[in-house]
């Protein structure tokens, strides 16, 4: 049945016309980039979850630059520490040191947060228009089989069938390419949801962690 089905497609794509061939290399690109995306997104996931595992702000840093690559947790840990190596005499020095690690900590959070969210929008982009695009291929592949029939001057039922379901191979490819991206956003979405608020926690117990850290010096 996969051979019928890879022969129905290849054939497809042997007699279809230039809009047929984008449709079909429309979808191959919606499906190739999809999958890196899911692939890159889960692999990130998985490792975003390394930081737990320090025990301090000195191991979390030796820990992380081995296992955050895509830097998911550094930029908070450089964000705190860079208070440290501030010049004593400025603006930002002189103010509030709550007030500092609250600012540096949530703009460092943002920046993490966005690249958390990276390829969300891919994936419910083509989630959602693909099933449309490879609809696209099937109508116009319609429209070729009845164009030949009308030409021919006689209807038999061989002259439907086959170019007709060899469009609907069309369909099919445009499902199999919007269903494994829309799983896939909904599962990343629950997981991203997961690890924002825990490194939201992580942030407030970083800041908290240094404030005290100060008080007792």
């Amino acid at each position: 049945m996969i051979d019928g089905a890879g022969h129905g497609l290849l054939q497809t794509l042997a007699q279809a016309d230039a809009l047929g061939r984008a449709v079909a290399l429309l979808l191959l690109a919606m499906s190739v980039s999809s999958w890196v995306v899911i692939l890159w997104k889960g692999w990130l996931l998985r490792r975003a979850a390394a930081f737990w595992q320090a025990a301090d702000l000195d191991d979390a840093q030796r820990r992380l630059d081995r296992f955050d690559v895509q830097r998911i947790v550094l930029p908070l840990l450089q964000a705190a520490r860079s208070l440290d190596d501030a010049a004593p005499r400025t603006l930002a020095t002189s103010a509030d040191r709550a007030q500092q690690l609250t600012r540096v900590l949530r703009g460092a959070l943002h920046g993490v947060l966005h690249r958390l969210q990276f390829g969300q929008v891919l994936l419910a982009t083509v989630g959602s228009t693909a099933p449309f695009v490879g609809l696209l291929g099937t109508v116009w592949g319609i429209y070729h089989a009845l164009t030949g029939i009308g030409q021919d001057g006689r209807f038999r039922i061989e002259q439907v069938s086959g170019p007709v379901g060899e469009a609907l191979v069309m369909t099919a490819a445009g499902l199999a390419v919007a269903i494994p991206a829309v799983l896939a956003y909904n599962v990343l979405g629950r997981q991203i949801a997961r690890i924002e608020a825990d490194l939201e926690g992580f942030a407030r117990d970083l800041r908290e962690l240094l404030l005290h850290r100060e008080a007792g010096q």
